[in-house]
């Protein structure tokens, strides 16, 4: 019965039994009856119980699957089996004769071939004790299992990151080479080819030399902290920014690639746009990783459009427009999440990580960013910023 021990026999082949109570004043007179009718068997047979109060040890009604409670489950001998409900009495009565005959034929199976039964570990002589540390084991995998996944996809992450800032570089790396190459020209007496340098033509080249520099120092930057990272930060540090400024600044970056496609890029942007709370260096990685995408995916000849607008009082909304193929209608959601690709894009350059880095850039500046699209029609994207307060 409760809290008595069993010889080395009952050890191996016991007759186990839990028995699942609350503190419920409703449920007191039916515990009791079942206490007391297991007694009444405890005079014919011996077998071991043990009682649980599940609001004590609440993790062995969940390592039992508890549905209900009173309720009895026999433990050992197998199969395990679950009596619930309002009369476990009367199930005892139908099935105590059977428990007990598995009982005896576990007995006499072991005393026939004793190579049949293996020795339990001494923990798994008391229930209560073995479940509990199983439950603990258990917990401790799951929680394993989730750092584990955690780390696993933070450092994927940062590989995704660290490869697509490297990708980035090749931008303004080639914008500052074609400057140096031009002052080369200019200024190399051996030269088969040379152009005339003026001096405002020389300060513009030299200006854009070092923009296009400092912009690389700060991806390198970049990379060197994801690197340091499992994975990426986004320091935001908003003031106060000319949107029309920067959107030119990346325009003029991409006309080298604008003339290699004969597209034509068109600006849509108001003089007195309002200036917007943000930071320049992250809305500038948006505006670029859009304007990228709409001219890889337009086709030679074809048209791409950066348009501003005043949307309301508080906020200031960019549209990157092009004329490719367009994203399908349920992909538009997708293809914000981490390394989403499209079934088309899986041969093409890229690490399928700039749409979702855009949306955690604007997020973080508390605007929205989406896409509307028609097939064959081409894409347009929207991003909005929060107006700048004085």
């Amino acid at each position: 019965m409760e809290g008595s021990s069993t010889s080395l026999d009952d050890a191996r082949v016991p007759l186990k039994l839990l028995l699942f109570i609350d503190k419920r004043p409703s449920l007191a007179q039916q515990v009791r009856q079942i206490k007391q009718y297991l007694k009444t068997l405890e005079t014919h047979f011996e077998f071991n119980l043990d009682v649980v109060d599940i609001g004590e040890q609440p993790y062995l009604a969940e390592h039992y699957k508890l549905v209900a409670s009173p309720a009895l489950i026999k433990i050992s001998p197998a199969p395990q089996q679950m009596l619930a409900g309002s009369n476990i009495v009367n199930q005892l009565e139908r099935w105590w004769p059977k428990w007990q005959q598995e009982h005896l034929e576990a007995i006499n199976q072991a005393e026939t071939d004793p190579n049949s039964f293996t020795e339990l570990p001494a923990d798994e002589g008391n229930p209560l004790v073995y479940s509990a540390e199983l439950m603990r084991l258990s917990d401790e995998i799951f929680r394993l299992n989730q750092t584990r996944e955690e780390m696993e996809a933070q450092l994927r992450f940062k590989d995704r990151i660290i490869a697509m800032m490297a990708h980035d570089l090749r931008n303004p790396l080639t914008a500052a080479s074609i400057a140096v190459e031009t002052l080369e020209l200019g200024y190399a007496p051996n030269q088969t080819r040379q152009i005339t340098l003026t001096p405002e033509l020389t300060g513009q080249l030299l200006k854009h030399a070092k923009t296009q520099i400092r912009a690389i120092n700060r991806m390198i930057t970049d990379i060197l902290k994801a690197a340091r990272g499992a994975s990426m930060e986004l320091p935001i540090i908003p003031q106060e920014l000319d949107l029309p400024t920067l959107c030119l600044e990346v325009v003029e970056a991409f006309q080298n690639r604008l003339q290699e496609k004969q597209q034509i890029l068109t600006t849509e942007i108001p003089q007195d746009l309002p200036t917007v709370y943000a930071d320049g260096t992250q809305v500038k990685r948006v505006i670029t990783n859009l304007l990228d995408n709409a001219i890889k995916y337009t086709p030679v000849g074809g048209q791409v459009s950066i348009i501003a607008l005043h949307r309301t009082t508080q906020k200031v909304q960019i549209n990157v427009v092009d004329t490719g193929p367009g994203v399908p209608q349920e992909n538009r959601e997708k293809i914000f999440e981490e390394s989403y690709r499209l079934q088309r894009d899986v041969t093409q350059e890229g690490y399928g990580l700039g749409l979702a880095l855009c949306q955690r850039i604007i997020r973080a500046h508390y605007g929205q960013i989406w896409v509307e699209s028609a097939p064959n029609t081409g894409s347009s994207f929207y991003f909005t910023l929060p107006v700048y307060r004085a």
